[in-house]
Parts: structure tokens; sequence; C-alpha cells
């Protein structure tokens, strides 16, 4: 099997050009006798643009026990010299409720949001992209199974017709010994 029309209509019962673009490349490295597997997360980085991987930074920090650790002590001491001040002076640069506080929360909310989910679509791209090579993979793999079970049946069928070839001969040698010890 040289050709990838012959691993299509052999083992895909189906005929090469009737096969979607993964199949036929399957096909062709089943033909070829060349691997398919590869690192699909070093071939998504080598696209990825410098905005793509600022937002997948900011993901991780945004989400990182770092981040919330040093939001809440900011948050604390924001609240705390606010409240020293206003107790001090009577007068604080964001007095209680704190609504300077509020709109650099939502800013940071509003910024924060977009970036998180450019990064998940990301993240299900690449999902997407591990899927289809899983899936090329599994397929090349049960192909090859199929090809090595083929040889496997013509080994056991070459092997039942040497038995035979053998057993036949015994049977004839057995019948002209006993032929021999009925004359003799």
């Amino acid at each position: 099997m040289k050709k990838p029309s012959d691993v299509a209509e052999k083992l895909l019962k189906s005929s090469y050009e009737a096969l979607d673009e993964r199949a036929k490349k399957v096909a062709r490295h089943v033909a070829d006798r060349t691997h398919i597997a590869r690192n699909t997360a070093k071939d998504f980085d080598k696209r990825t643009t410098p905005g793509q991987r600022a937002a997948d930074a900011v993901a991780s920090f945004g989400g990182s026990w770092t981040f919330i650790g040093l939001f809440a002590a900011v948050l604390v001491t924001w609240v705390v010299l606010n409240s020293y001040i206003l107790a001090t002076y009577d007068k604080a640069f964001d007095p209680y409720p704190y609504i300077l506080l509020n709109l650099f929360l939502s800013m940071l909310a509003s910024l924060q949001a977009p970036i998180i989910l450019m990064a998940q679509n990301r993240q299900s791209e690449i999902d997407r992209l591990n899927a289809e090579h899983d899936y090329e993979v599994n397929l090349k793999a049960e192909l090859e199974i199929m090809l090595l079970h083929e040889k496997v049946d013509l080994l056991r069928e070459g092997q039942w017709s040497e038995l035979l070839a053998i057993q036949k001969e015994q049977l004839r040698l057995l019948g002209l010994l006993i032929e021999k010890k009925l004359s003799g």
C-alpha cells in the first residue's frame, strides 16, 4: 500500500476524494508511513500576536492567588488610610462610601473582563485544535491497528496452509508406513 487512495479504499471503505481534509491527511501519513503526532501548543504559540500573549498574561495573573492577595491588600489599605485621614483631619481624599474606589474598581472590571474573555476564547481555540489533532492521531492509530490485524491474519492463514500441507504429508507418510508394514 503506497498510495493514500489505497489506504482510503482498503481501510476506510471510501474513495479518497470522498474523505474530509483530516481523513485525507491521515491517509497520506499512513501511506507514507510517517508520524502524525506533533506539539500543538508549540504550533499555536508561533501564531500568537503580542496582544494575545498580553491577554493570556493578564488573565493568568488576574486569576491567581497573588492577584487576589494584592487586590485585597490594596482595598484594605485604601479603606484604612481613608478612614484614618477622615478621623484625624476630618477630610479624606475618598471619604466613606469610597466613590473613587468604586470608580477604580468599575474601570478595572470593565478592562479585565474583555481581556479574560479574549484569553478564554484563545483557550477554546487551543482546545479545538487539540481535539482535532487527537482525532487525527486516533484515526491513524486505528488504521495502523487495522493494518496490523491484516498482517497477523495473513500470517495466520499462511501458517494454517503450512500446517495443512505438513499434515497431508504426515498422512501420506503414515499411509506408506502402513502399506509397508502390511506388505512386509
